[in-house]
């Protein structure tokens, strides 16, 4: 089966329930803060606490008037939200420092900010500058590897050899797809393949127990 029939599987599995920013559009702002929030946090908790920080600050020169404390409160409860609110802070300041207070669209200055690995850097080239990229994390890494689409050792390679393989108009659908499918079903330990949707086409590496 071809790689896009199993992403139309899990797309009726999951929906197309996608990052999309809410509040203030597709503002790179807006995107790269949500992602810094989102981090080990639920889409439920993620999106009103932007909401909330940015009816107070919504440019880099705004949320530096804030006191980190003021941070903490509007996007509690957002996991490590104390970490959180440092790091918007100094993201924000590098921004006005070395961007004019804007946001780059280059993968290599996005991951020159506090905090902002590739995976951030690929979800605000996508949706807020439309340039695609293909982010990653540690659940496409390892769901990418177990069907047997690839064989590689870290998230970067993965990258690399998924926008070989997978046609550009999955990449921006895809991350949060195989996310759900890991956080769901195909857990890193005793994955419960006997629910997966696309389980018949998956060649289960590295799979030592299941449920």
């Amino acid at each position: 089966m071809s790689i896009g029939k199993i992403i139309r599987i899990l797309e009726k599995a999951y929906g197309r329930t996608f990052f999309l920013p809410k509040g203030k559009g597709n503002s790179p702002y807006y995107v790269l803060v949500s992602c810094i929030l989102s981090q080990r946090t639920k889409d439920e908790v993620t999106y009103p606490a932007a909401n909330r920080l940015f009816e107070k600050a919504d440019t880099p020169e705004r949320m530096l008037k804030l006191k980190t404390s003021q941070i903490e409160k509007l996007i509690y409860p957002a996991g490590f939200y104390k970490t959180k609110a440092k790091t918007i802070k100094e993201v924000s300041r590098q921004l006005i420092d070395d961007y004019k207070g804007g946001v780059p669209d280059e993968m290599d200055e996005l991951t020159r900010l506090k905090g902002v690995g590739r995976k951030t850097a690929g979800i605000v080239l996508t949706h807020a500058y439309k340039i695609p990229a293909l982010p990653i994390d540690s659940h496409c890494h390892r769901i990418a590897n177990r069907l047997g689409w690839i064989g590689t050792k870290t998230p970067e390679q993965t990258e690399m050899e998924l926008m070989r393989i997978i046609p550009e108009k999955y990449w921006v659908e895809l991350n949060e797809l195989l996310v759900k499918h890991g956080q769901g079903i195909c857990r890193p330990i005793s994955p419960f393949c006997s629910k997966c949707p696309i389980g018949a086409y998956c060649k289960k590496v590295g799979v030592t127990s299941s449920r």
